[in-house]
């Protein structure tokens, strides 16, 4: 079998076409068909919760699963997508779900991002988190493809998919709740507590996550609530975190995203196609191999007191130039900064403090994968603005790579005197999985 690249965008002619719900197996370990009709019940009936209201027939598979036809409402012939009417030239973007790695690591990072933190209901067990890693995969699927699931009450806002990618991971809680304690990885933790740290327990921890992206806030947000139903007999939202970067066609292609300093963020990341394995792990247990760590962290940026800072204050405390993102060493933003370099007056041209010079160490190999977003929320009582960054990172090794990096930065950077960390999670992304396969299949 040819392994799909989850991060190439497949046209709709690409895409192999779904199976018909009503017959669609999940295939488990042992070999054994559930059908997803089963699992719906099997979950307490939560996914069809509507059917109280509006009797079995408002939630018909033909009608909540139904393909248009070709010719109705924009739709096109041929396999794949069915895009509603009015489709522009993102809207029909695919991003293949299969693969090796699970979709939203290295995919080049959408425009909008639904991140949720789930916290698995009281007396949960294993068999249940089972049924929920099926259905979500089965949705993933589909979502992805531009088809409604089974359960979608508003088929019509999911022929979209927008380049959508929907990426799952496990929390620390997870294991001792499902009672596989001795499974969790070592690392797998909340990280220690940083002196910079001014932790808000409402950002902080969760037992699942789902990281929902894609170029369009609409359908992002629909994708989101959907999981969210049908999770709702398994896990109840413990948080969740909206951000955006810039939308498609605005910025080149790779172009870096800059934040709400102005500051252009990620200059440094590893190219995914040269250094996979400072991404992804390789041998261990076999639902980590091709999987990765992922690190959030809520950090609010002082924006109404950055304002005060004059643009040469401000290329100090980065140690880059604002409007370029080049070292202040350098010309171009991908230049390698020259910390040797002093000045006239003999003091080093980057400050050693600076953030340039903190988020790095002599080791090449100690370096993460970034994926950040903005967020604004409401201004609070005297500020302007309340904004910061939905910070995302995904590792290999979250002991060598990330641990080495955040103490360095929060025991000397300039930068902390307008940033505070408000939030923080750990989750382990089990790998990517294939047609028959549901994710952490190995695991669960």
């Amino acid at each position: 079998m040819t392994e799909t690249n989850p991060d190439i965008p497949v046209t709709p002619h690409d895409q192999p076409q779904q199976p018909d719900i009503p017959d669609q197996q999940s295939t488990t370990p042992a070999g054994k068909g559930v059908k997803r009709r089963s699992l719906l019940f099997a979950a307490g009936g939560a996914a069809l919760g509507a059917a109280a209201t509006w009797g079995w027939g408002a939630l018909s598979p033909d009608i909540l699963h139904r393909r248009p036809a070709a010719g109705e409402n924009g739709a096109h012939s041929g396999v794949g997508n069915s895009p509603g009417a009015g489709a522009g030239p993102y809207g029909n973007e695919q991003v293949a779900c299969h693969g090796a790695h699970q979709a939203g690591i290295i995919t080049p990072p959408q425009g909008f991002l639904v991140l949720t933190a789930y916290r698995l209901v009281a007396g949960i067990e294993r068999i249940d988190v089972q049924r929920l890693l099926k259905l979500w995969s089965e949705d993933i699927e589909f979502l992805t493809a531009g088809y409604a699931t089974y359960t979608d009450t508003e088929p019509e806002l999911s022929h979209l998919p927008a380049s959508l990618t929907i990426t799952v991971g496990f929390g620390p809680g997870l294991f001792d709740k499902l009672n596989i304690a001795d499974q969790r990885p070592t690392w797998l933790q909340q990280l220690p507590p940083y002196s910079i740290d001014q932790l808000d327990e409402q950002w902080c921890g969760g037992d699942l996550v789902v990281q929902v992206c894609s170029d369009d806030p609409i359908t992002t947000a629909h994708a989101a609530r959907l999981l969210a139903k049908e999770a709702a007999a398994y896990a109840t939202p413990q948080w969740t975190q909206h951000g955006s970067r810039n939308a498609p066609g605005v910025t080149l292609p790779g172009a870096t995203m800059r934040n709400h300093f102005g500051q252009l963020d990620g200059t440094r990341n590893p190219k995914p196609q040269e250094e996979p394995n400072l991404i992804f792990r390789s041998g261990g247990p076999a639902w980590l191999n091709g999987g990765s760590t992922m690190v959030v962290r809520r950090i609010h940026m002082n924006l109404d007191s950055w304002d005060e800072l004059d643009i040469p204050a401000r290329d100090v405390v980065l140690g880059r130039r604002q409007s370029t993102g080049a070292p202040l060493t350098g010309e171009q933003e991908f230049d390698e900064p020259d910390l040797e370099a002093k000045n006239a007056l003999g003091f080093p041209v980057i400050d050693t403090a600076a953030h340039i010079r903190r988020a790095r160490t002599d080791d090449g190999s100690q370096r993460i994968f970034r994926r950040p977003y903005n967020y604004v929320d409401n201004p609070r009582p005297g500020e302007i603005s309340n904004v910061g960054l939905v910070f995302i990172a995904f590792q290999a090794d979250l002991e060598h790579q990330y641990l080495p990096l955040q103490q360095q930065l929060a025991d000397l950077d300039l930068l902390n005197q307008w940033t505070t960390p408000v939030g923080s999670a750990v989750f382990a992304i089990p790998r990517g999985f294939q047609p028959g396969e549901y994710l952490g299949q190995d695991l669960i």
